[in-house]
Parts: C-alpha cells; sequence; structure tokens
C-alpha cells in the first residue's frame, strides 16, 4: 500500500471541486486552495467576500461576468503542458459568474484574506513573465503568473515546470520565520504553500521531501497526478520521476507578498557550482496555446 503524508490530499473527486483546501482543513492561518472541473455551458457565482483570489486556467477555456469587469480567454492550452496559463486577479468584494466556453474546463484558485483593495487584473499567456533558473540538473522553467509586485495584499502564484530527472524547489529553501534588515526589508516571511502536480502520464510521479531543520518535520511524499502537497513550515525540495516531466502550481499567502526565502545552510554552495542551463527549457511557451488540438 502506497503511504501518503498528512501533507499529502488526494483529489475527492473526478468532477466538480475536486480539491478544497481552507486554514481549517490545512491547521493553517492565511491560504486557502480549490480546483474545479467543468462542462460546457456550466457556470460558477461567486463573491469573493472578504478575499482576494487569483484563478489559474489549466485547461480549456472561460468567460468570467463580475462588478468589477468582463474578460474571456480564447486560446486556452489544451493542458498543463501545451501551453501557459491566463490568470485573473480578483480583488476583495467581488461578485463574478464563471462560465466554461469548452467542452471541459480545469481551473485552479486560491484566496486568502486582506484589508486593502487592488484593481482586478487579466494576464495573458503573451504578458506572463517567463524565466529559466537554476542550472545542470536543477534546471526549471517558471511562469510567473502573481509575481512579487504584482499589485495585490498577500497572494503570490507561480507554474513550475521541472524536465525528467531534474531537482526543482532546490537549493532547498523555506519561509517560515519573518525577518527584515536595519532598512526594513523582508529578508524571510511567513508563508503558506500548496504544490498542485499534474503529470502527463497516470504512472508518473514525484519525490518531494518538507522537513525542518531539527527535524520535528521531516516528511517524504511521492505526488502523483492531481496531487496536493501543503507547506506550512520547512524546507520543501522535488525531484521529478526519470522519463517524466512534472508540473506543479504554487500559491502561497502569508505575511508579505514576496517570495524572498531562506535556504538551507547546507546547500548555499550548490548555486556556484552550477556550469549550465538544461537546454530542454522552456518546456511551454505562449505560443504553443495558439496551435491546434
Amino acid at each position: 500500500m502506497e503511504h501518503n503524508s498528512h501533507l499529502q490530499v488526494k483529489a475527492k473527486t473526478i468532477k466538480g471541486v475536486y480539491h478544497h483546501i481552507t486554514p481549517e482543513t490545512a491547521n493553517w492561518n492565511y491560504l486557502s486552495f480549490e480546483a474545479r472541473l467543468m462542462n460546457k455551458g456550466e457556470t460558477w457565482q461567486h463573491d469573493t467576500q472578504d478575499n482576494e483570489m487569483v484563478i489559474v486556467l489549466l485547461s480549456g477555456n472561460f468567460k468570467v461576468e463580475s462588478d468589477q469587469g468582463n474578460w474571456e480567454t480564447k486560446n486556452g492550452r489544451k493542458d498543463v503542458f501545451s501551453g501557459v496559463a491566463h490568470t485573473l486577479y480578483l480583488s476583495r468584494n467581488t461578485k463574478f459568474t464563471l462560465t466554461a466556453t469548452s467542452n471541459t474546463l480545469d481551473i485552479a484558485y486560491g484566496w486568502c484574506k486582506t484589508t486593502e483593495d487592488f484593481p482586478a487584473q487579466f494576464v495573458t499567456p503573451e504578458e506572463t513573465p517567463v524565466v529559466i533558473f537554476g542550472g545542470d540538473n536543477a534546471t526549471r522553467q517558471f511562469n510567473d503568473l502573481v509575481p512579487p509586485g504584482f499589485g495585490c495584499s498577500k497572494i503570490v502564484v507561480r507554474e513550475v515546470y521541472t524536465p525528467s530527472g531534474n531537482w526543482s524547489s532546490f537549493p532547498a529553501h523555506k519561509h517560515d520565520e519573518r525577518k527584515v534588515d536595519d532598512q526594513g526589508k523582508v529578508l524571510e516571511p511567513i508563508q503558506e504553500e500548496t504544490y498542485f502536480y499534474k503529470f502527463q502520464k497516470p504512472e508518473a510521479y514525484a519525490i518531494q521531501q518538507v522537513y525542518t531543520k531539527d527535524r520535528s518535520l521531516d516528511e517524504i511524499v511521492r505526488a502523483r497526478h492531481n496531487d496536493v502537497v501543503m507547506i506550512p513550515k520547512g524546507f520543501h525540495p522535488v525531484v521529478a520521476e526519470h522519463g517524466f516531466h512534472c508540473y506543479y502550481l504554487n500559491f502561497l499567502a502569508g505575511t508579505d507578498q514576496c517570495l524572498a526565502n531562506t535556504t538551507d545552510p547546507d546547500h548555499e554552495w550548490i548555486y556556484d557550482s552550477w556550469s549550465g542551463k538544461d537546454k530542454r527549457l522552456p518546456l511551454v511557451t505562449a505560443e504553443m496555446n495558439n496551435q491546434k488540438p
């Protein structure tokens, strides 16, 4: 029998809302996350109330009508390995109706409480910053959907592509203790994080470790398609199974809207050891969104 960590959440169903994670279910303070499958013409009506929310298009197309504006995707990707996400940021107290306009629609969204108001933003694949980060067999691709400085309160969103056999979220880092320098710059925030995994084949998996330096938390997770791994604290490196590319979608929320972190001191030397980038990257581009299925 396959061991499942208490940090690992399996999809609850094959239709409708198949993930539902809240501060109550996760036993943390800030971040909520859901993933939802919809059929063509199906609608979802929602009020963000006192939360900011980010909706990420995983596959398909949708339109949104709201009291803050209307938006529609025309070139949604057929799956996460066939292009870049469309991203919709909605402020608190936004009422909206989202309608699936493709035969099937797969979306993920996260939210957290805020006391601030920011304009709604709709970011297309062509507008999304793409970064090739790391080196050697720790090279990966970041699509920065809601990066630091985006114009929001607390939430950060990034999708990450890790080629077959490569390490990711590496060197291992953490963001569970708020630290600032003498000028008030945040060196490390307190942030909760979800890793939402997808793979091209059902047999594929990634290995993720979640650990603290004192090993009061030390979990090894085998993450499969549609699994969520919750990161309440600690370092959390990932490695993709050889032969299968790995996708994960990160939502973060906490004390600060940033990606500052602290590297495991045992790994600091690795930054200076890389000699080049993995030439397989990028795995996806915005141009792929326009290809016909």
